[in-house]
Parts: C-alpha cells; sequence; structure tokens
C-alpha cells in the first residue's frame, strides 16, 4: 500500500469486548469500528483470546482488518518498586495450546478471585443478588469494572466511580488484588505463542526510565504503545523518542471498553496510522522467515 494510501487509513489497536472487562460483544466491536470507518483493530482482551474468532469471522464480511491480540496481566520490580504492567501481544497464534493452557490459570485465578469479592461485598452490606450477574462470573473473565456496573445496576452505588471509591479500589473492604505473572514471563507466553510484545499504556507504569525499557528488550520486547487515549501530546512524544531510539515498533489503541450508559465509546479517537499495522506485518513474517531459517 503506498504512502498517500495509509496516510488516510486509521487503526484502534487496543480494544476489549465483554470476553474481559469491555461492554461490546465482539461483533459490536466490529460494528462499531466499521461506522467509525477504521481500517484496522486489535482485539486485545485482558488474558483472554475468547474473542478473536468471532470478530475475525464477522470482518471477514467487511473491509475491516482484526488483528489477532491479548493484553497480558504483569508486574515488574524495579530499585524495590513494584509496578503493574501489561504487556500487549500482537499476531499471536490464538489458537495454540500452549498459550491455552496458560491462560486457563488466570481463568481460574479470576474466578476464584470473584468469588472472594462477591463475598467481601456481601459482609460489607453490598450484597449482589441478580442471577445473570453470578452466571457471568461462572463463564467469562470478570473484573473490578464488572462489579462496579453491577453495583449500579442493583442500585448499591450510584456510579461506577462510587463504587470504586467505597468498594473496589485498593484498601477498599471488597478490592482483592489481580494474578499475575512477572512481566518476562508475559513477554515470554506472547513470543512462544509467535506474537509481538509490546509495552502497553507505559505512562502508567510508576517507573520508566531508560533501563527499564533496556532490560524487557534483552527479554524480547518488540514495541511500545505511544499513542493512548490517557497520554498527553507530550507524553506521546517522549515514547515515541524512546520507540526510535531502542528500535521499538511504535503502537496506538484508545483501550476502549465499549459504551456504558450515555457514554461513546472511546474507539477510533487515537488518530493511528495504519503504518502500524505494516510495521507490525513486516515483523511478524521477519520472525515466520527467522523460525523457518532455525528449524
Amino acid at each position: 500500500m503506498d504512502n498517500a494510501a495509509v496516510a488516510n487509513l486509521y487503526v484502534d489497536m487496543h480494544i476489549h469486548t465483554n470476553c474481559s472487562d469491555g461492554t461490546f460483544t465482539p461483533q459490536e466491536a466490529v460494528k462499531y469500528a466499521s461506522k467509525v470507518k477504521l481500517a484496522a483493530i486489535s482485539i486485545t482482551d485482558h488474558d483472554c483470546v475468547d474473542g478473536i474468532n468471532e470478530a475475525q469471522e464477522i470482518a471477514s464480511k467487511t473491509v475491516l482488518e482484526v488483528v489477532p491480540g491479548i493484553e497480558l496481566s504483569s508486574e515488574v520490580i524495579f530499585d524495590s518498586q513494584k509496578s503493574e504492567m501489561h504487556i500487549l501481544g500482537y499476531y499471536i497464534d490464538y489458537k495454540s495450546e500452549k498459550l491455552k493452557k496458560a491462560l486457563a490459570v488466570f481463568k481460574k485465578a479470576r474466578y476464584e478471585r470473584a468469588v472472594e469479592m462477591l463475598e467481601k461485598l456481601k459482609k460489607s452490606g453490598a450484597e449482589l443478588k441478580d442471577p445473570s450477574f453470578l452466571k457471568k462470573i461462572e463463564d467469562k473473565i470478570i473484573g473490578r469494572l464488572h462489579f462496579a456496573k453491577a453495583l449500579v445496576e442493583e442500585k448499591l452505588v450510584g456510579s461506577v466511580n462510587e463504587a470504586f471509591q467505597r468498594y473496589l479500589s485498593k484498601d477498599k473492604p471488597a478490592y482483592v488484588s489481580k494474578y499475575s505473572i512477572s512481566a518476562h514471563d508475559a513477554i515470554k507466553l506472547i513470543l512462544n505463542a509467535g506474537g509481538i510484545p509490546v509495552m502497553a499504556h507505559p505512562y502508567y507504569i510508576h517507573y520508566n526510565d531508560e533501563n527499564m525499557f533496556k532490560s524487557f528488550i534483552k527479554d524480547g520486547l518488540m514495541g511500545i504503545e505511544a499513542w493512548h487515549i490517557k497520554h498527553s501530546e507530550n507524553t506521546v512524544k517522549k515514547f515515541l523518542n524512546l520507540a526510535e531510539k531502542f528500535n521499538l515498533i511504535a503502537t496506538g489503541g484508545s483501550d476502549c471498553h465499549g459504551p456504558y450508559k450515555k457514554e461513546l465509546p472511546v474507539m477510533g479517537r487515537m488518530r493511528v496510522s495504519y503504518s502500524v499495522v505494516e510495521n507490525l506485518k513486516r515483523t511478524k513474517e521477519k520472525m515466520i522467515r527467522s523460525q523457518r531459517t532455525n528449524s
């Protein structure tokens, strides 16, 4: 595709569905992406690949590309500082049995966490009783946002923010820490699934100097999410410069979790060029060639 054509195409490489903590179904995500005239999206659910196949099947009837992706929960410790870190994986083999086995551990841990949060809410006087929500705990990967929305729906709080402030934030009565693996292991898991590991929303990491990036590049990190809905213009420039300095792929996305109440989805608000997808494709092709050479 020539440069002029690419310049007029936009993508969103960070989208969640209701297979993790989003509100869009995979089908709805594809339809909305088409509505806002995106050329490509990536379904990057938390620790889960369940929505990819459906999204790709729906998109196959349109001109929209759906890049198989994931967002793994992980953590990092530098200079005795512990930070949550999410690692995005693009062009993963989401049907890989090894990957499915690893993700089953995440799913089991999420279920156990949800049950514990449910019990803590009950003890705090905010018992959730809706059978459909209780069924979700068994069937899907449930996170704090799901709980917050359920609390609003059952009129136990007035808003999602109130749910977090009263019950779900760290040090609040119903908070339960999330299962995660080391960032090193997250990168390794994505690489073993044939994917391209990218550091998600680096602005949120409490400790993100250049030594940290060097360490993860040694582990196999290949990209950084420079464009994000919460990144300021200066923050975007900072991470674009880091990407150039360390020869990392710069990616971007809205981190869309779908609509809720009267809030419009943020999907597509980031003007991320289709060149990001082309860079990821070139990298994936190099990985495949290298694998063939070494096999």
